[in-house]
């Protein structure tokens, strides 16, 4: 009992000390953002600090791991809001209907061409 209990303890701090991770990349993310006001959001900037903090090996993988698969494994759920939240905007949509699709179509074939370049250039070396 007292087992099954010890373990079911070190699962729930594992997620906390995960969540914990995460929020204060977030929190950090945003504070720069908002000290700098740069044009790319907090939770961008705080995203690559969890990406450069994880890649140097200052905090262990693992760590981090289960609040980011609790994360990924929900996320159909948290853009849930973000499109309630776009029927709000539904006539502004509708009028840029085609500069929308342009731009998205162009800067798909952009990344599509440098990636192409680039793994062309990479595989002649």
């Amino acid at each position: 009992m007292m087992n099954a209990l010890l373990t079911v303890f070190e699962g729930l701090m594992g997620y906390l000390r995960s969540f914990v991770i995460i929020f204060l990349c977030l929190m950090l993310g945003k504070g720069i953002q908002a000290f700098t006001h740069v044009a790319i959001p907090g939770s961008i900037i705080g995203m690559l600090i969890l990406f450069v903090v994880l890649s140097m090996g200052l905090i262990p993988s693992h760590w981090a791991k289960e609040g980011c698969h609790l994360l990924i494994r929900h996320m159909a759920l948290l853009f849930v809001p973000v499109g309630v939240g776009l029927m709000n905007y539904l006539e502004l949509l509708t009028a840029n209907t085609w500069p929308i699709l342009f731009s998205t179509i162009g800067s798909s074939l952009a990344v599509f061409l440098v990636i192409g370049i680039a793994t062309h250039h990479k595989e002649k070396e």
